[in-house]
């Protein structure tokens, strides 16, 4: 039986605990021309990367005419896969986006994205999950403070921190459009949750989540400590985070949307086990249990060539 080095959804006071894991797995030369030792130890100490204006002007609007399609098509709309706002309807999230497109697919394989994510993973890695983050102007909703490793582990079995979450601007992140918050330093603490687990909580917790999130005081506790930044930038831009960081959205009430594909990147040695505090698994879109290492590819490449298809 695997041990639980991070017990959550527990009876009583909940404590905050430190980190067991490593936060960069990788050793020896970098091959990846982004991780610089100053960036390396930013993402050590804060638990994130953020590369400004990563992705061309030419690369963001085939995402962008990919996530359109998607949203507007009833098939994806109507399925298990999309999640919908709670008041509006309105689709907040599209879930296992590399099995419905083409575009996602080749994304989360792009040989840039893997080159980072496999130094600080320390070898291959496969996708836990892929999802699109729609927060749609005027009434989209906040996500509230969590930390994704406290759901995987606990709901999904992923025994250890060895994962990184990579979330792609497909519009501009504004200061004013609920963009990402997150806490650096947050990665090295690990906030137990209070309650029992609901039964088929992800039913839920996707549309708004109460169990699995940090009382206030755990949250005052981490913000003392270190601070709120909020990564923000142009379509294009990619944040690169630690699976424990502590990060949250609030609402977007103006007239601008906030996108984003998303791509949590797991380590083949971490593989899912059986959850450690839920008594069902989640289904496929949401946890992989089926991992296969991610081959590189040119994503560059096959954009350019779908680009030309379509001219």
């Amino acid at each position: 039986m695997t041990e639980d080095k991070y017990p959550s959804r527990v009876d009583g006071a909940a404590a905050i605990l430190h980190r067991a894991d490593p936060v960069i797995h990788g050793g020896g030369p970098v091959a990846c021309e982004v991780l610089t030792p100053k960036a390396l130890q930013n993402y050590e100490q804060r638990g994130y990367l953020f590369l400004e204006s990563f992705y061309r002007s030419d690369e963001v609007e085939v995402m962008q005419e990919e996530l359109t399609r998607l949203r507007n098509a009833e098939s994806v709309r109507q399925s298990e896969l999309a999640v919908t706002e709670p008041a509006s309807g309105e689709v907040r999230s599209i879930f296992a986006t590399h099995t419905v497109s083409d575009v996602f697919a080749a994304l989360s394989r792009d040989e840039r994205l893997l080159g980072i994510v496999r130094h600080l993973l320390g070898g291959d890695v496969y996708l836990h999950q892929s999802r699109l983050n729609l927060k749609p102007g005027f009434r989209g909703k906040e996500f509230y403070w969590h930390s994704d490793f406290e759901t995987w582990h606990t709901e999904d079995g992923m025994p250890a921190m060895r994962a990184v979450s990579c979330s792609i601007a497909l519009k501009d992140n504004l200061e004013y459009n609920g963009p990402l918050m997150v806490i650096p330093g947050s990665h090295k603490y690990y906030c137990q949750c209070t309650g029992r687990t609901p039964e088929y909580h992800y039913q839920q917790s996707l549309k708004k989540q109460d169990f699995g999130v940090p009382s206030d005081e755990q949250l005052q506790w981490l913000v003392d400590q270190s601070e709120i930044v909020v990564p923000k930038g142009p379509a294009g831009s990619v944040l690169l985070f630690e699976c424990n960081l502590m990060h949250g959205s609030n609402s977007n009430i103006t007239p601008s949307a906030r996108s984003n594909a998303f791509f949590v990147f797991n380590s083949t040695e971490n593989t899912l086990r059986k959850p450690f505090a839920s008594e069902h698994e989640r289904p496929w879109y949401l946890a992989n249990r089926e991992p296969e290492p991610l081959a590189a590819m040119d994503f560059r490449g096959t954009m350019a060539a779908t680009v030309a298809q379509s001219a």
